[in-house]
């Protein structure tokens, strides 16, 4: 679920919080980038059982309906295409589901029933709605349809959501985009036959070596990082550039220097990207001339100790 590109933005986030801490201790900041990869993954549980808790109210509500003392035609032969959403169906049978809420203490939802509810109305009322419940021929092409278009049109972009899981944790409001789309690619692989498996948080065990690593050796050799940058940004003092920045300045001369397998110019795009959408609408030019003026300062003192082909 977590690329490389999240890890850093990851670190980039513990890195600044532990900057603005006087006396910070790096081991509580591992702490605190360990808790923020774990709760990426919070969220996407969060927003797995959103999905479950609107099937059952779609459920409830039909079985309410047929009880009724005066049901209509419609109340007792509705159609049940929402209901008998394959994908959805699967969902809930899910004990992989069940088991990893579980193991997390997590019980989304049980106590803010009216997001739920108010989704669910959202849902009921909408065009692509009333499209899918006319279609005669269910098919698990026209369920993943459906859901990906309310997931996407509706549920995602839903500002009371939002402002919910802001209230339930800072980070979510950073890592939502990347949970959405998760959400699709995952929703994407579920099949009636099979039994569901929820995504990995990170690919493997290099990629939280390399998280570790580039937080712990960014830090350590911080001084080191500064005193390089010093005299490169003539028409700017040190504690007149962004931050952020200096962060990311730091992690890429980081990863110039401490990972040999990264090739220069992935480090370097990475951080431009990463600049675009956390700094200032500058930075990425601002970023761009100085690592590319260090790389070069680097490579000709022989300091650039990369293996492999085609990595500087």
């Amino acid at each position: 679920m977590l690329t490389r590109r999240q890890l850093r933005i990851k670190v980039m986030q513990a890195i600044f919080a532990f900057q603005k801490q006087e006396n910070a201790e790096i081991k509580e900041f591992e702490t605190f980038l360990n808790q923020s990869m774990t709760k990426t993954y919070s969220l996407f549980l969060y927003m797995t059982q959103l999905l479950v808790e609107i099937h059952k109210l779609a459920e409830d509500k039909v079985i309410k309906g047929q009880q009724r003392h005066l049901a209509t035609d419609s109340d007792l032969n509705p159609t049940r295409n929402f209901i008998d959403n394959k994908i959805l169906t699967k969902l809930r049978e899910s004990q992989a589901l069940v088991d990893a809420l579980k193991q997390r203490d997590l019980k989304p939802w049980h106590l803010n029933v009216r997001y739920v509810e108010n989704l669910y109305n959202q849902i009921t009322t909408s065009k692509t709605y009333v499209i899918y419940m006319s279609e005669p021929d269910q098919s698990l092409k026209a369920d993943l349809k459906f859901l990906t278009q309310i997931y996407t049109d509706i549920i995602a972009p839903n500002d009371e959501i939002l402002d919910f899981l802001e209230d339930e944790n800072i980070t979510w409001t950073d890592d939502y985009p990347l949970v959405n789309s998760a959400m699709i690619m995952f929703l994407r692989k579920i099949k009636p036959g099979k039994e569901i498996k929820l995504p990995e948080l990170i690919k493997d065990e290099d990629d939280v070596k390399f998280t570790m690593d580039l937080f712990r050796k960014t830090l350590f050799n911080r001084e080191e990082f500064l005193e390089r940058i010093e005299g490169k940004t003539p028409n700017w003092e040190q504690d007149r550039i962004a931050q952020i920045d200096l962060v990311l300045i730091m992690m890429a001369q980081c990863e110039f220097l401490k990972f040999n397998s990264i090739p220069v110019k992935v480090s370097l795009n990475e951080y431009l990207e990463i600049s675009k959408d956390y700094s200032t609408p500058k930075s990425s030019f601002f970023i761009n001339g100085i690592l590319d003026n260090l790389s070069k300062e680097y490579e000709t003192e022989g300091v650039l100790n990369k293996s492999g082909r085609g990595l500087m």
